[in-house]
């Protein structure tokens, strides 16, 4: 079963301890920081659209594009009551096209490490890169190596009235993944039905990702600690990036 696939209609039920709000505020500092005022953004690997609407609501006009179709149908519904109605649109990172430039590009959630193949993964930014108009900022999140591995036969539970999620990890040295099985089991009416997808995450190092922003053309890259304007301690388990294309306008 496909990444997603089932989870998508409980997605936001289980993420409920996810505080979008303070990583779009981040997003916002650093811009702030880097004196750049967004019109257009494209939000990647947006899923249910938590992210997206947010920015929305701050009047940029955004795209969300996600390789899910029923992430998508989640983000659309979401976003159905705003005046500035984003646009969603169902594509691999690593095959990014937009019709017009964009003065912003974020991708959150450490989305980016389910790019597992590193060529991909380097095509992905070279794309977004793309993407953005001269002076345009590209900011993501990875989970560190460090956190990744650390799952390694870890199980995890996550559950409310409908849904009943047990994941296990598992973190293979020589292909440098970390795969999660996901058994999920979804009320629908008086019955439960279980299904399982498996979920892969690349341990992507910050000297590896700094390359590939470097070899796309992205200048002034900076690493930061987890939603904090400072570098990345030892043991950090999230740690974000931002890289400009060109100079600001």
């Amino acid at each position: 079963m496909a990444a997603y696939e089932n989870l998508a209609v409980s997605y936001d039920r289980l993420t409920s301890d996810v505080d979008y709000e303070a990583t779009v505020a981040f997003y916002n500092e650093i811009l702030k920081r880097e004196g750049l005022r967004p019109r257009t953004a494209v939000d990647l690997a947006c899923g249910t659209g938590s992210v997206t609407k947010l920015l929305a609501k701050q009047g940029i006009q955004i795209t969300g594009v996600d390789m899910s179709e029923e992430m998508l149908t989640v983000a659309m519904d979401k976003c159905a009551d705003l005046d500035n109605m984003p646009r969603f649109v169902c594509q691999r990172l690593e095959r990014l096209w937009l019709p017009r430039g964009v003065d912003l590009a974020v991708c959150a959630l450490d989305s980016l490490d389910y790019v597992t193949d590193p060529k991909d993964c380097a095509e992905a930014i070279r794309r977004a890169y793309k993407a953005l108009n001269p002076g345009g900022i590209f900011i993501f999140d990875v989970n560190t190596p460090e956190k990744l591995r650390a799952m390694d036969g870890q199980v995890f539970l996550d559950e409310d009235d409908d849904v009943y999620c047990v994941w296990r990890g598992e973190f293979d040295e020589q292909t440098n993944i970390c795969s999660y099985g996901m058994d999920l089991f979804q009320r629908r009416g008086e019955t439960w039905v279980r299904s399982f997808e498996e979920h892969r995450e690349y341990a992507y190092s910050q000297q590896q990702l700094t390359g590939y922003l470097k070899a796309a053309g992205f200048t002034h890259i900076e690493v930061y600690a987890d939603r904090r304007f400072e570098a990345p301690r030892e043991g950090e388990q999230r740690i974000y990036f931002k890289a400009r294309k060109g100079k600001i306008r």
